[in-house]
């Protein structure tokens, strides 16, 4: 595949045209209320459901057990829109924000194969967008601060898109800088699943949505990682219906 004008990485940005996937934002609005109020990070964590049909065409063990659905349902789209903050334009970029550029479309590749997605130019188009920011502190629940290197925010709201207004999922995944390019790249996966409906975490280190990873970055999908979200991707969703 083409790589961005200038960006080392596997993808290709696209602007706008008659064929766009992904058209821009045109109003936004709050969402009806759910059951419970919106999130505006990881959701709350109901178990769901054993499925009856059992794993599906794909034949691996998963961890839907540890998987959770938000107020609004199951998150996952047809189609998801994806901006990747550029490194700068005006010829300065430094080396940094070019390593984690190519780090974070190099994590892209594997989810591309899992579902459909689209690198887009402007995130106005996007329904997850993805910024080169150290994720602030989180304080748990026993008042300590613990810092991390990744962090996907879940948002929801009504959007207007070529006049028709859906429900729709706004991810902000914030990945810091300020790692090696591979464990950028792995993080980066990680809070990818996130972003593409795997909100929860695993239980195995070999996993790339693994809660506790193993000494080495985990750069690919596991076959529980696709099994996992090929489970998701069978729920019912209030997304993207008119």
């Amino acid at each position: 595949m083409l790589a961005s004008p200038g960006v080392a990485g596997p993808l290709a940005a696209i602007g706008a045209d008659s064929s766009d996937p992904c058209p821009a934002e045109q109003a936004r609005r709050a969402a009806p209320p759910p059951n419970a109020p919106p999130p505006n990070t990881t959701p709350p964590h109901p178990t769901p459901p054993p499925d009856p049909r059992g794993p599906g065409p794909d034949t691996a063990p998963d961890y839907r057990e540890r998987l959770q659905a938000g107020p609004y349902g199951w998150v996952h789209r047809p189609h998801w829109c994806v901006w990747v903050e550029p490194a700068d334009s005006t010829g300065t970029a430094t080396a940094v924000e070019q390593r984690w550029r190519a780090a974070v479309e190099a994590a892209l590749v594997p989810w591309q194969g899992v579902v459909p997605l689209t690198l887009v130019s402007e995130p106005e188009r996007a329904q997850v967008r993805v910024r080169r920011q150290r994720p602030p502190l989180r304080r748990e629940a026993n008042g300590r601060q613990r810092a991390s290197h990744g962090r996907a925010l879940l948002e929801v709201g009504e959007v207007q898109r070529r006049g028709q207004w859906q429900l729709e999922p706004q991810v902000v995944v914030l990945i810091s800088p300020g790692q090696r390019q591979a464990a950028i790249q792995a993080t980066a996966l990680h809070e990818l699943g996130h972003a593409f409906g795997l909100w929860g975490h695993s239980d195995n280190p070999a996993d790339a949505m693994a809660a506790q990873p193993g000494p080495l970055p985990i750069l690919q999908l596991s076959a529980r990682d696709r099994a996992s979200l090929g489970w998701v991707l069978r729920q019912p969703s209030r997304f993207a219906q008119p």
